[in-house]
């Protein structure tokens, strides 16, 4: 994408300590390092445990340090610190002093009893953030149990929704709420910054994993279950989804009527789409054994290439599995450059997911080593002793004069970070709107734009049936990504549509929209035409495949990103599952990733608007993040040739970890099930002692997670001997005790049920004009300075707010809305219904 030469990356000057461990917290600090920010990592004296992680033992390099690693910590400094020594925490406080933002995942009291929490930070730099990140959130019964990505998807209800017929359910691979999680800290940390310039003082903010993949692993399960009284519903996987081809395997993604019946033309079963019930995906499940056969035998027939064409010529959303081998020679993804050289090493890995014609995307730098980390740590510290705070980047001096105008700040919506800003949000279904809500949970007026043509096609994602009055205003994943917006009409293929339209822009700070690149083309309506209107506008697009490249026309739901990236291989079925073997989509995880990621571009663009007073596009290309999620798979097949693949519940990483069966059945008659995962070698041991192989503690062969993958059946077995007398609470109990990863596996949409979550005020209800109060789950992070999370209001229904935008922010007379409604410009009833 062209953009002005000599422009600055916009978080330039902006510096981070990032105190965290992990997944969550490296994807966090990348993101805001990737941006322009100078990111300080800061280690303790063994380093970060993520230096060690490695799918084999010489995937290390010859500084000891893992791929992963290498991969989240490029552009990012380094220092070594013991926090347990006063020395340590002396320089420490000192870097406190120059710092705008600190990410830290330590136990509960951690740095506070070492004068390094909240209170430190506050005495020593005000304006300064504190950001803390944690498995269930800070201050509750919770805050202490050991968890990770695999036991909290557990907890959510996220694993029990997805399987195959006859087989365990089973967790989405990659450790996909870890990311997902450092997208939402990442976020919050920018909202923070905003704030923080406007008001003068630093924020708090707990960030919950838990909270952040409940409603987002689960596809806003509990809204599902108000709306249809359905609570536990058993694993299951789409039909069509995953289906074996002449040559490997083809993935789809068949979400409307029309894609339904599209895909009976393709299999040349065309009878299929003529039966009113296959619309819907609940009645394709439970029909899966008539429908499969009939699919397959399609499908196996042909390559994977060839169905493929075939898709692309009758629209029907399609797409290869990828995998670490395969992706970097996808054509569409070789032409649009989207695997560069990581600095430290040469392996391939995802470029920044989103781009910018106002400034270039950040070249990576190496990630530091430990030896680099040491020797920063010694300048630094010679600059303190020296009163040298200009030294070392400056990361000994007073923070940073604000960037932000300023502005009221307050407990209520108009202090959050983006009060006073308008988004204009032309998305649909759930990636985009989930961007734009996150958007609107920190404070923006958002403007949610359909058309009674055209509605948002996640209205009719909804079990009521079409003799219920309004049931396009039931839709519980339009719920949950809509509340708090306003919605408004217009006919974009009409001349005064348009006109309207680019009113709103001159009154809005950011467009968002996730069109295929053709129909924005067919509207007339590019990047030039946007930044007429409003020269300030931030017009963010979200494609499927990007704006250019020979994917560009086709669209994307989850499903179909998913299955490209490589979510799909990863959360796959192993040798053991005989013919059922094979990958296994997901559903619905890579929408809010996309939209976390937009609503984060979204925040650096409006932190370079404040810096420069111009405005930009943003291409957040959807498929781009979900590959900087999945990037391990590539980087690893491409330096040691090792293709990396899910095997069911079991983890390349973490040894031993899967679901066990314990006691009794569940409300639907399958067994109760544990999930377990064991980290470290503290784990182990604890796990060894409380199923009673105290022996293995002494035995090389399980000597580490290398080795214990090697005797995973062995250990397995035990366990499940172990698990099968007691109860799925009992068990859990019993290793949470002693500090093992453990979590009952929750039903479907009984994640809200969880203390952490109903004792909180994650849950939020809105009244609805026409349903009446509705329970939402609001936003995965607590402000201090907010007293709660309420919404402002509940979903819209369509077209709610035509008036009140029209005629109040438009100065549109009574008279001439009338006409607009006459005309079918803008309207509250969808076309033919």
């Amino acid at each position: 994408m062209p953009f002005e030469s000599g422009a600055s990356q916009p978080l330039a000057g902006i510096r981070v300590i990032d105190l965290t461990t992990g997944i969550p917290g490296g994807y966090a600090g990348k993101l805001l390092a990737d941006a322009g920010a100078d990111v300080l990592k800061v280690e303790g004296p063994r380093g970060d445990p993520l230096r060690q992680r490695a799918f084999s033992p010489d995937s290390l390099d010859a500084a000891g340090d893992g791929l992963l690693f290498r991969y989240l910590h490029t552009s990012k400094r380094s220092c070594v610190l013991d926090l347990e020594v006063e020395e340590g925490r002396a320089l420490l406080r000192d870097l406190f002093r120059g710092c705008d933002l600190v990410l830290e995942s330590a136990e509960e009291g951690w740095l506070d009893a070492r004068d390094l929490g909240e209170a430190a930070l506050a005495r020593l730099n005000p304006r300064a953030s504190l950001l803390s990140i944690s498995a269930f959130g800070r201050g509750g019964s919770w805050s202490d149990r050991p968890a990770n990505d695999f036991t909290l998807q557990a907890w959510c209800g996220s694993t029990a929704a997805r399987g195959r017929a006859g087989l365990p359910p089973i967790h989405a691979g990659g450790e996909v709420g870890d990311w997902l999680s450092g997208s939402c800290l990442a976020l919050a940390a920018l909202a923070a910054l905003r704030k923080a310039d406007r008001c003068g003082q630093g924020e708090r903010v707990d960030i919950s994993r838990l909270e952040a993949m409940t409603p987002t692993l689960t596809n806003a399960g509990s809204v599902w279950g108000f709306f249809s009284g359905v609570w536990d519903l058993p694993s299951s996987e789409d039909v069509p989804s995953i289906e074996p081809t002449a040559d490997g395997w083809i993935g789809f993604c068949i979400f409307t009527s029309q894609q339904w019946q599209d895909f009976s033309v393709l299999i040349e079963e065309p009878q299929l789409g003529l039966d009113p019930e296959l619309n819907h995906m609940m009645t394709r499940v439970q029909r899966s054994a008539e429908l499969i056969p009939l699919v397959r035998n399609y499908t196996r027939r042909h390559t994977t290439a060839a169905l493929l064409d075939r898709s692309e010529l009758l629209r029907v959303p399609a797409a290869p599995i990828g995998n670490g081998a395969l992706l970097p020679e996808i054509d569409h993804l070789r032409k649009r450059s989207v695997f560069v050289p990581n600095p430290r090493g040469g392996f391939r890995q995802p470029r920044i997911p989103y781009a910018s014609n106002r400034w270039p995307r950040r070249p990576f730098e190496a990630a530091p080593t430990m030896a680099d980390a040491r020797d920063l740590t010694a300048a630094l510290a010679q600059s303190a002793a020296e009163r040298k705070p200009g030294a070392q980047g400056g990361w000994l001096t007073a923070a940073r004069e604000p960037t932000s105008e300023p502005g009221r700040s307050g407990s209520g919506p108009e202090g959050r970070s983006l009060a006073g800003i308008r988004v204009l949000d032309l998305t649909a279904f759930w990636a985009g709107p989930y961007g734009s809500y996150m958007l609107s949970g920190l404070g923006a007026d958002v403007i949610h734009l359909e058309s009674i043509q055209r509605p948002d096609g996640m209205r009719f994602g909804t079990m009521a049936t079409p003799d219920t009055d309004r049931w396009w205003e039931r839709g519980p994943t339009f719920h949950s990504a809509n509340a708090g917006k306003r919605s408004l009409t217009l006919d974009l293929m009409r001349p005064e549509g348009i006109d309207l339209l680019l009113s709103l822009v001159a009154e809005s700070d950011v467009v968002i929209e996730n069109f295929s690149p053709r129909v924005m083309d067919n509207f007339g309506l590019d990047a030039d035409r946007i930044a007429t209107a409003n020269p300030r506008a931030i017009f963010v697009r979200m494609p499927a495949f990007g704006l250019d490249g020979p994917w560009r026309e086709r669209g994307g739901f989850a499903q179909t990103m998913e299955q490209v990236s490589g979510l799909a291989w990863m959360t796959s079925y192993g040798p053991s599952a005989g013919d059922q073997a094979g990958p296994l989509t997901p559903r619905a995880c890579a929408d809010p990733l996309a939209g976390l990621h937009a609503a984060f571009a979204t925040l650096v663009a409006l932190e370079n608007r404040d810096r420069t007073g111009e405005g930009c596009m943003i291409e957040s290309v959807m498929v781009e993040t979900v590959l900087g999620v999945t990037a391990e798979g590539v980087i690893e097949f491409d330096e040691t040739g090792r293709l990396m693949q899910g095997d069911g519940n079991r983890s390349p990483h973490h040894a031993p970890q899967n679901l066990y069966e314990c006691a009794g059945l569940d409300a639907l008659g399958e067994p109760n099930r544990i999930a377990i995962s064991v980290e470290t070698d503290a784990h182990w041991r604890a796990l060894a002692l409380e199923i009673g192989r105290p022996q293995w503690l002494e035995e090389p062969r399980f000597a580490d997670a290398f080795a214990r993958r090697t005797e995973q059946d062995e250990i397995d077995a035990t366990i499940l001997a172990w698990a099968s007398g007691r109860s799925a609470t009992d068990a859990t109990a019993a290793l949470l005790t002693r500090g093992v990863p453990a979590a009952v596996v929750m039903p479907t949409r009984a994640g809200m049920t969880l203390e952490p979550i109903a004792k909180s005020d994650f849950v939020q209800s809105a009244s609805h004009a026409l349903l009446g109060p509705v329970p939402i789950p609001t936003h995965p992070f607590r402000f201090a300075s907010q007293t709660d999370r309420g919404l402002p209001r509940a979903a819209p229904m369509l077209g709610e707010h035509n008036e009140e935008i029209l005629g109040g922010l438009l100065g549109l007379s009574e008279e001439k809305l009338r006409e607009l409604a006459a005309e079918g410009i803008i309207g509250k009833r969808p076309v033919g219904l």
